[in-house]
């Protein structure tokens, strides 16, 4: 009996808070971490003199060169060292077969340029996809039934990974979801002596309402038709295991679920079908429902962002694209200074 409230003691042998009564002893027993190192930072360029500020993503810019070299080099201040470009192009440089996408004077190409001039050590990550680039809104080169050609996009879009690594992208990050790709870009990078050049699949891309945002931001919907004949069922999981077993087969050096937070379960099954190094994607939509609940007071936003962060980590995920990617940092840093 407790001698404080004169309650009968239960006789347990196990009692698992006794590992969860301390600070200390609550750290030594964590079985998940997170810290600036497993980030990537997406970030949206534009050949604009300003920053345009994008609606739907507070606190998110279409950045121009200066308003991009001043983010990176906050990100940098805390912890995070590796970006990802997605370029909002002028419309009037949008054509069916998006050929902007490989112009060496483009704005993917001069914003490598320009970024690995100030930080030579800089990791870039480039998106390999016409969606920006294409006046039709697709990742691929439509035929005028409105079939989305698979082969004639993929050569395409190892004409414009080539022109990223001659840039100095240190990854590449096909998000098309065409067949084949991985191997083409494989082969294309390697025959141009790209060898150290890393491919970063979207493997498990799925054809998710929660992209909304990003298109907005990027002026990249789909003029018509939509992409689920490329982009995975929602309602599919074994499926992603086949696209991840090709990928890796075919030369991937990471691979990518996306979106990460409804996709948990997809990101765990690769997590123990792989050895390979896993992505995940926080999406616009993810990122836009957080903030405008956090707006309101409905949430604390430091709270709910590092756990949403964690819970990926604990699916399996060794680093995370999220618009947050600055922000945790700068909580994480601060928290590992007390």
């Amino acid at each position: 009996m407790s001698q404080e409230t004169g309650t009968t003691m239960l006789n347990l042998l196990q009692r698992p808070r006794r590992n969860r009564k301390h600070p200390a002893i609550r750290a030594f027993v964590r079985e998940t971490t997170l810290a600036p190192e497993h980030l990537i930072y997406p970030l949206f360029v534009h050949a604009g003199e300003d920053d345009v500020p994008i609606a739907s993503m507070p606190g998110c810019a279409r950045l121009s060169q200066r308003g991009l070299l001043a983010e990176v080099e906050a990100a940098r201040a805390v912890g995070v060292d590796i970006i990802a470009l997605f370029p909002a192009v002028a419309e009037a440089l949008k054509t069916p077969d998006g050929r902007e996408a490989w112009n060496p004077n483009g704005l993917v190409p001069n914003t490598i340029k320009a970024l690995k001039d100030r930080w030579p050590d800089l990791v870039i990550v480039t998106d390999v996809a016409l969606d920006p680039y294409n006046s039709d809104g697709h990742d691929g080169i439509v035929a005028p039934d409105g079939r989305i050609l698979n082969d004639e996009t993929v050569e395409a879009l190892c004409n414009q990974a080539l022109c990223q690594a001659r840039a100095g992208a240190d990854i590449v990050a096909p998000s098309d979801m065409m067949d084949g790709r991985v191997q083409a870009l494989r082969e294309a990078l390697d025959g141009e002596g790209f060898i150290d050049v890393s491919i970063l699949a979207y493997t498990a891309k799925y054809a998710s309402g929660f992209y909304g945002p990003f298109r907005d931001a990027l002026d990249s919907a789909p003029k018509s038709g939509d992409k689920k004949t490329y982009q995975m069922d929602p309602a599919n999981a074994r499926e992603a295991l086949r696209e991840a077993e090709l990928d890796e087969v075919e030369g991937a050096d990471i691979l990518m679920v996306k979106p990460a937070g409804p996709y948990l379960d997809i990101l765990a099954a690769l997590r123990r079908a792989t050895s390979l190094p896993l992505a995940a994607y926080q999406v616009s939509g993810e990122y836009a429902m957080l903030k405008a609940a956090c707006e309101r007071g409905w949430l604390d936003e430091k709270r709910v962002v590092l756990e949403s962060l964690l819970g990926i980590r604990r699916a399996g995920a060794d680093v995370i694209f999220t618009y947050f990617a600055r922000q945790a940092a700068e909580w994480l840093v601060a928290s590992s200074r007390r």
